[in-house]
């Protein structure tokens, strides 16, 4: 069996986590699946990539392995509504965000299934973010983690018009303190792309569950706009776009560090 999740350690306070960059599915899952379900058009394309300079700044990423069509790891395992009013996606989601089945009729996802899918692969994934989280703030006294996604730039069921590029997630300022989150919003608003905090975006599951800032654990949860680095078209990643684009991830991820261990040296 493939690996639920590849895993780089660091030496830095921060962890970034990719769970939707995933593109294998469970065993016995192509065969019931549509057409428009195997090409996985939800998927967070090219995140991993954009981030494989992270390990040079010394920080530890975690990034799954499954799509997130096998189990959605940035949902709560009890599958409760986490955006009220907005489309429910679920934990193991039986439609695309454009509303056309996964799977084939008959063939969706049983209870009994979910549970399993939990077991195997949410459990796993969320049980190393939480170790190396303790194991940071251990050595540490604080730890950093950092969500990382993308999505199209149009997704009429999620949001109306165009996405703005950056799309930074706090919980409504509740998963991170107020200056980290601006240092990394000053960031953005300096570059070429627009930016917006706490916006359509706020957070999922991962961002809420470990985000505590009263416990020195800080969670920012950084949403992408697709078309800033590969073509939404085709899919292809754009190197020269992907360049300029990852410039500023690199200058956010060190500023996140940085502001938060001059937090930590003000008391």
């Amino acid at each position: 069996m493939i690996p639920v999740y590849d895993f780089v350690e660091g030496s830095t306070p921060l962890l970034v986590s990719v769970p939707h960059d995933g593109r294998e599915l469970a065993s016995g899952m192509k065969e019931r699946m549509t057409t428009i379900g195997l090409a996985l058009p939800d998927t967070d394309w090219h995140v991993r990539r954009l981030y494989q300079f992270a390990p040079s700044l010394g920080v530890s990423v975690i990034s799954a392995n499954y799509s997130r069509y096998v189990i959605d790891l940035n949902r709560p395992s009890t599958d409760e509504e986490l955006y009220k009013g907005q489309l429910f996606t679920g934990l193991c989601p039986s439609k695309t965000f454009g509303g056309e089945d996964i799977y084939l009729e008959g063939s969706e996802v049983s209870e009994s299934e979910k549970q399993e899918r939990v077991e195997q692969y949410w459990q796993p994934y969320h049980d190393k973010i939480s170790i190396e989280l303790a194991q940071i703030k251990d050595k540490f006294g604080f730890a950093l983690l950092w969500d990382a996604h993308s999505i199209p730039s149009r997704v009429p069921s999620l949001f109306s018009g165009i996405l703005t590029i950056f799309n930074i997630g706090t919980v409504d300022g509740t998963s991170c303190d107020h200056r980290l989150t601006r240092a990394v919003y000053d960031i953005a608003n300096e570059s070429e792309y627009s930016v917006v905090v706490d916006g359509r975006f706020k957070g999922g599951y991962i961002t809420r569950a470990y985000g505590n800032p009263a416990a020195n654990i800080h969670a920012l949860q950084l949403e992408k706009a697709q078309r800033a680095y590969m073509s939404e078209g085709t899919l292809v990643f754009d190197d020269t776009a992907s360049e300029r684009f990852v410039k500023y991830l690199k200058e956010m991820l060190r500023t996140f560090v940085s502001e938060a261990e001059s937090l930590l040296q003000e008391g």
